[in-house]
């Protein structure tokens, strides 16, 4: 596949600290790696024996098809470099809209893709079955298997968006509940990738919490950034020790749509997802924090429209945001960003 666009960008990060801030300039790069007429969209990224791997969602729209029918499909692209990518063959199941998929490393090695799979009947959601599949090569696939929720109330809808090991243990959050009820979010926990038992449920938390990602801090302490579409719609940032059962939350002050975040090896949080910190227009933003959920905007990525769902990697001493958007298309494509990684770094005084 070759690199379609490449833009080199200066720009001005800004970072507050409790007496002073700081003005810095950035140049990085970002490369269209991706885009074929379909729309493109909720990225992943990982490393995996050596390679590089983003996958996304690929249909006519972004839910449904010209025809009324949703028919998403997950494609993988595959890099020995980051710059120069290849595609996989597209996976489908008949029936089912996959879309979001996320891709983690298992304990024992394979590379795991979980997926959401809904069920259209006359544009209306009947119902939403996570799958999740593995490679042991990064080349074929086992077929989406449905995730067996052992929390599960029968009549209740589950949406598990991403998973991140510790150890020998994946956690992810999952939201969902009874059709026209608000959703209520679980802590989950799994050994294998496919069977999923509750650690914690959060019915406290309102506002329509939804898409979330776990990450772990140096400290052995689970973060959550979670994603809110209702009251103040502000992402909540939540920590927790072992066994994750005791949580303290707060606000982060923004919105965040499709919300990732990575953890830097000074205990700095980078976070990213779909802003609208203009008016009416969409933009994926870049975030720099602290592990107590202070945040500020860093960067806002070329983007526009129907844009965000990043993921993120460090690779040597650089920081990987794949993402899609369609600030150059008329329908999204996916563009791959990378940063000096010691632009996120704490700085002295």
């Amino acid at each position: 596949m070759k690199r379609f666009i490449r833009l080199f960008i200066l720009c001005i990060l800004v970072s507050a600290s409790s007496a002073s801030a700081q003005t810095q300039h950035i140049s990085y790069t970002v490369d269209k790696i991706w885009g074929n007429g379909q729309h493109c969209a909720f990225t992943s990224i990982a490393e995996f024996q050596g390679k590089y791997y983003v996958t996304f969602r690929e249909a006519q729209g972004h839910v449904f098809d010209s025809d009324g029918e949703a028919r998403g499909k997950i494609r993988i692209l595959v890099s020995e470099d980051g710059d120069k990518w290849e595609t996989l063959p597209p996976i489908s199941k008949e029936g089912y809209d996959l879309r979001d998929p996320k891709l983690s490393v298992t304990p024992d090695g394979r590379l795991m893709v979980t997926l959401g799979g809904s069920v259209y009947r006359n544009q209306k959601l009947i119902t939403c079955e996570p799958h999740v599949m593995f490679s042991e090569d990064g080349k074929t696939f086992t077929e989406p298997q449905p995730i067996v929720f052992k929390s599960k109330v029968e009549g209740e809808s589950e949406w598990l968006w991403r998973v991140t090991w510790m150890g020998d243990t994946g956690y992810g959050v999952s939201y969902g509940g009874p059709d026209g009820q608000e959703a209520t979010i679980k802590l989950l926990k799994t050994t294998d990738g496919i069977n999923y038992s509750l650690v914690q449920s959060f019915p406290d938390i309102k506002g329509f919490p939804n898409e979330a990602t776990v990450r772990f801090l140096p400290d052995g302490r689970m973060a959550i950034l979670l994603r809110r579409d209702g009251d103040d719609r502000q992402a909540m940032w939540g920590l927790s020790n072992a066994p994750f059962t005791e949580w303290t939350w707060k606000k982060t002050g923004f919105y965040l749509g499709g919300p990732d975040c990575i953890v830097l090896d000074d205990n700095r949080i980078v976070a990213a997802g779909r802003t609208f910190l203009a008016p009416h227009a969409a933009k994926t933003t870049i975030f720099v924090g602290d592990n107590n959920g202070r945040f500020i905007d860093a960067v806002i990525l070329p983007s526009g429209g129907d844009t965000s769902y990043p993921g993120f990697i460090t690779v040597g001493n650089e920081l990987w945001v794949s993402y899609y958007s369609m600030h150059g298309t008329p329908n999204a494509s996916i563009y791959l960003a990378k940063f000096p990684l010691d632009m996120f770094h704490k700085r002295n005084k």
